[in-house]
């Protein structure tokens, strides 16, 4: 089971904080993205990924492990 975590307009857009997936086998972060994208429709919104508080790519071919904890993020602004 995975946790994943959603902020900023990601969370507006699922209407929810968060929520536990479970996988029966190997889940890679590109298809939970495509799963979560066919659930959501996040086509037009701009967010971060990051798998254990660590920024990720999106199209990373990282494999999901149980316990993993993955968050949408908004962009970040600087200064």
């Amino acid at each position: 089971m995975i946790e994943v975590k959603y902020f900023g307009a990601v969370a507006e857009k699922t209407k929810c904080e968060f929520e536990k997936l479970s996988f029966s086998e190997e889940l890679s972060l590109q298809k939970l993205l495509q799963d979560l994208n066919g659930k959501y429709d996040f086509e037009s919104l701009t967010f971060s990924v990051a798998v254990n508080q660590k920024i990720v790519s999106k199209t990373s071919d990282y494999t999901l492990q149980t316990r993993d904890i993955v968050a949408l993020l908004p962009p970040f602004a600087g200064g």
